[in-house]
């Protein structure tokens, strides 16, 4: 059953991300996000790693996507006419996949390994106590600072009606 559950999960998690590339309507392709990041929580799930799925469908399901959404809304686009690639849009599709290349062999068996002593080790109890005490002015005012944005784009997306003098 785990297999089962694994493979429905990887194939919703990669079939959703291909989607979202390949969509050329930016609603749908942000729905494709979401379902993807679904999947991505689901195998987390499937690791014993609930916390991680509960951020991650919290904060990105969540919070990102619907932030996406908002600017979308905002910008009102409408898919247009396809436009060829430029020389910096090939070169950084080059670097983008040398760099994925290189993550993949870092993840192989063959890469070398870094020894990490045990006691080192990050838990989330030590980065729990850390943002709590150390960062906790930080955290919160990237939290004021995401609420101004937030109430910034509520403002621009909305449309006044042109205010008519009755006399």
């Amino acid at each position: 059953m785990a297999n089962v559950l694994f493979y429905t999960f990887t194939f919703l998690t990669l079939g959703c991300a291909a989607l979202v590339v390949l969509n050329k309507n930016p609603i749908n392709s942000a729905m494709f996000l979401l379902l993807s990041l679904v999947g991505m929580a689901g195998l987390f799930v499937m690791l014993d790693a609930p916390l991680l799925a509960f951020v991650l469908i919290l904060v990105y399901a969540g919070a990102v996507v619907a932030l996406f959404l908002f600017i979308i809304m905002l910008l009102d686009t409408t898919p247009g006419a396809f436009v060829p690639f430029r020389k910096m849009t090939i070169l950084a599709a080059t670097i983008s996949g040398l760099l994925l290349l290189l993550g993949a062999y870092s993840l192989s068996d063959h890469a070398p390994r870094l020894d990490v002593p045990a006691h080192a080790a990050p838990s989330l109890k030590n980065y729990a106590e850390m943002l709590f005490t150390t960062y906790l002015l930080p955290v919160q005012v990237v939290g004021f600072l995401l609420l101004i944005a937030m109430l910034g784009v509520i403002v621009l997306s909305k449309k006044f009606a042109p205010v008519e003098d009755s006399q």
